[in-house]
C-alpha cells in the first residue's frame, strides 16, 4: 500500500523503517504543506486533520485511513462511507489520562484546591469546613465508548453510583445501568456530576443548551473533555454566573478560548486548554494501535500490501 504519513503521529519516524518492509512511504511533517507526491498516489493516510487542507476527494486511490485522534469529526465520514474507505480513529490511546483529568477535575472543585493555593501562597494558615466527599455521589457520563468507561471504573472506585447515557445502549464494566439518550433530562435532574465524553455529530451538536443545563441539579458539577460544541456556551456562562453549578472545562467551541472569555475569570470553573487527552502512556498504546490496525488492513478480503 502507499502509505502517507503525516508529523500529526509525532512518533512516526521511529516506526517508518518497519512500515517500508511492506509498503512504500512518504512523509509529511506539516498537514497543510504541500503534499510530497500526488493524491493518485495515496492509498492510505496516517494523519489527523490532513483533510481540512487537502480535498480528500483528490485522493482517488484512498482506501484507509488511521487518525491519530479519537475524533472522526475531521474526516468527512459520509464521503468516505460512500467510497468505501477504511477510517480508523485512536480509540482506546487517550481514555486512560482524560478520565484521570476527570476525577481529578471534579476533586479539585470538591477539595477546593484553589483556595488552598492561593493561601500557600499567601502563607496563610486558614481551615475550610465545606469540603464535599465523592462517596455515595451519583455520576452520570455522557457517551459510553472507551473514554466513558474508564471515567465509569474511577468514579467507581471511589464509591460513586455511575449510571450512562448513549446513543447506543450496550453495558459497561464501571457502569450501574446504561440507558438512551431519551433519558437524558431524567438523569441530569438526579446526577451530582456530568460528564460529556460523547462524540460531536449534528445530532449532539449543542446537545446541552438551555433545557439541559437547567435540568442539572443545584450544586452539580459539569465536566467536558469531549467537544466544546456539544454545550451551548451563552447558556453555560449564564447558569455559571448564579452560582447554580460548577464546570471543568477542557474543550471549548472556539479555540483557544479568546481572553475576553467570561469563562477566564469564573471562581467555579477549572480551565485547561484542550489538555486532558495528554498522558506519558499514549505514544506506547498510540504506535501499538497504528501497527496492529495496518496489520489487519493487510488481511481484509481482497486488499493487497
Amino acid at each position: 500500500m502507499n502509505l502517507l504519513i503525516t508529523g500529526a503521529w509525532r512518533q512516526a519516524r521511529e516506526y517508518i523503517p518497519e512500515i517500508e518492509r511492506k509498503h512504500a512511504v512518504r512523509y509529511l511533517g506539516q498537514e497543510q504543506e504541500m503534499l510530497p507526491c500526488s493524491p493518485e498516489w495515496v492509498e492510505g493516510i496516517i494523519g489527523n486533520g490532513i483533510f481540512l487542507y487537502h480535498d480528500i476527494g483528490s485522493f482517488t486511490n484512498l482506501r484507509y485511513v488511521q487518525l491519530t485522534s479519537a475524533g472522526f469529526d475531521r474526516v468527512p465520514m459520509e464521503y468516505a462511507e460512500k467510497k468505501g474507505i477504511k477510517v480508523n480513529n485512536a480509540r482506546g490511546v487517550y481514555s486512560i489520562p482524560m478520565a484521570e483529568y476527570a476525577l481529578s477535575g471534579v476533586l479539585s472543585i470538591y477539595k477546593k484546591q484553589d483556595f488552598f493555593l492561593l493561601n500557600q501562597k499567601a502563607k496563610k494558615w486558614e481551615k475550610e469546613r465545606e469540603l464535599r466527599e465523592l462517596y455515595g455521589k451519583t455520576v452520570c457520563v455522557f457517551g459510553c465508548g472507551s473514554v466513558g468507561k474508564e471515567c465509569a471504573v474511577r468514579f467507581k472506585a471511589m464509591g460513586c453510583a455511575v449510571y450512562g447515557i448513549d446513543p447506543v445502549v450496550k453495558m459497561q464494566d464501571g457502569f450501574c445501568r446504561i440507558g438512551p439518550l431519551d433519558e437524558t433530562y431524567t438523569m441530569l435532574a438526579e446526577a451530582d456530576i456530568v460528564i460529556l465524553s460523547l462524540p460531536l455529530t449534528e445530532k449532539t451538536k449543542g446537545m446541552f443548551g438551555a433545557d439541559a443545563l437547567a435540568a442539572m441539579k443545584d450544586g452539580a458539577v459539569l465536566v467536558n473533555i469531549a467537544r466544546g460544541a456539544l454545550v451551548d456556551t451563552d447558556v453555560l456562562v449564564s447558569e455559571l454566573k448564579s452560582g447554580r453549578i460548577s464546570a471543568v472545562l477542557d474543550v471549548f467551541d472556539v479555540e483557544p478560548l479568546p481572553p475576553d472569555s467570561e469563562l477566564w475569570d469564573m471562581k467555579n470553573v477549572t480551565i485547561t486548554p484542550h489538555n486532558s487527552f495528554v498522558g506519558d502512556g499514549n505514544e506506547a498504546r498510540l504506535g501499538k494501535l497504528i501497527m496492529q490496525n495496518l496489520e489487519d488492513n493487510e488481511r481484509r478480503p481482497g486488499l493487497d500490501p
